[in-house]
């Protein structure tokens, strides 16, 4: 037998914005290859408020006593985002029963958030022995209620007798909610390769202190590389580190200030002399890649497309912090590559 737990059903009404803002600002997602993305679908649906789409993602049982109660419920809404947990299924009698847990956040007109939790139930029927006309996986029952945690939280551990989710990486988590927190409104939307920017690159660098005796054991440092924002020839990402004495915290890469003499003034012209005249700090590096092998970071900064004319910085990973080591400028705006070493303190840790 197959075991469902079910929530008392929520439903709630929110204060919403037009349809076509909602169309323009909600992905449409129409997935019915697994049960997660079937749920996915459904809040899809809401966001943009194609309620027909919605309501055709149930099977027989629907969540309203029809069409018309169930686009009401919904009147007010503004945005819906949803998480899912791990999934578990159960064989029976032809069809193959998905219990999957779910959180949502549906947030209203004045920005206020509310968070609902449950585990809804997903049928799949054998395809082989189904006849015309052909039904995909569909929404056999679903159960939310408000929930207190916080949306990140929420999504319930299991349904039924399904799997515990995977233990959650404490600092990763730690460096996406300051990340989000501090960028999520300047940066943009997506990384260049489609997935949601708050997903980063993630190292672990191992090592001993400089005065660390032979016995003792190596320390690690989590490094986290957010993509930020893309411009015409230039990416800029901005980096966390971890480590057990300090928790999480944003990296700062020096940089050297630039007094640049151009021959006449010309800055088309012949370059008369680079001088450092201070240091300052940057919370983002462009065009920026790890490399674990020499566990430093460099930056280049195209000044122009054609990448004639640039600043880069390398920083190197040494008693548990990056320093700046080498950095190097072309400040002739001639065609050629012809980087000069303004700074060198390019030595090994």
């Amino acid at each position: 037998m197959r075991r469902i737990f079910l929530a008392a059903t929520a439903l709630f009404s929110l204060a919403g914005i037009g349809q076509s803002a909602l169309a323009a600002e909600a992905p449409y997602i129409d997935d019915r290859s697994s049960a997660e993305a079937v749920i996915r679908s459904l809040y899809s649906a809401i966001s943009r408020h194609e309620f027909a789409r919605a309501w055709d993602y149930f099977g027989d049982t629907k969540p309203a006593k029809d069409f018309n109660a169930f686009v009401k419920g919904y009147d007010n809404t503004d945005t819906v985002e949803v998480k899912t947990g791990a999934v578990s299924n159960e064989g029976a009698a032809g069809s193959i029963y998905y219990s999957v847990p779910v959180a949502i956040q549906a947030t209203d007109k004045k920005g206020e958030a509310k968070v609902f939790a449950g585990c809804y139930t997903l049928r799949q029927v054998n395809a082989q022995i189904q006849e015309p006309p052909f039904q995909p996986i569909f929404i056999d029952k679903g159960a939310l209620k408000p929930s207190t945690s916080d949306f990140e939280d929420a999504v319930p551990a299991n349904c039924g007798d399904g799997p515990p989710p995977p233990k959650k990486d404490g600092a990763l988590e730690q460096a996406k909610k300051a990340f989000l927190a501090t960028y999520g409104e300047q940066c943009d939307k997506e990384n260049p390769e489609g997935k949601p920017v708050g997903e980063p690159d993630t190292y672990s660098i191992h090592y001993k202190d400089k005065d660390a005796g032979a016995d003792e054991p190596e320390r690690e440092t989590r490094l986290f590389r957010f993509f930020c924002s893309m411009a015409a020839y230039n990416e800029s990402a901005v980096y966390y580190i971890y480590d057990d004495v300090n928790g999480v915290r944003q990296l700062q890469f020096a940089s050297p200030e630039l007094d640049i003499r151009y021959e006449n003034n010309n800055s088309e012209g012949k370059v008369e002399g680079i001088h450092i005249i201070g240091f300052q700090t940057d919370d983002q590096l462009v065009n920026s890649d790890y490399d674990d092998k020499t566990n430093t970071i460099t930056s280049m900064n195209k000044w122009r497309g054609v990448g004639d004319a640039s600043s880069t910085g390398t920083y190197l990973f040494r008693n548990g912090n990056f320093s700046l080591v080498q950095y190097d400028v072309d400040a002739s705006y001639d065609g050629a590559i012809n980087p000069e070493t303004v700074l060198d303190y390019n030595t090994a840790p």
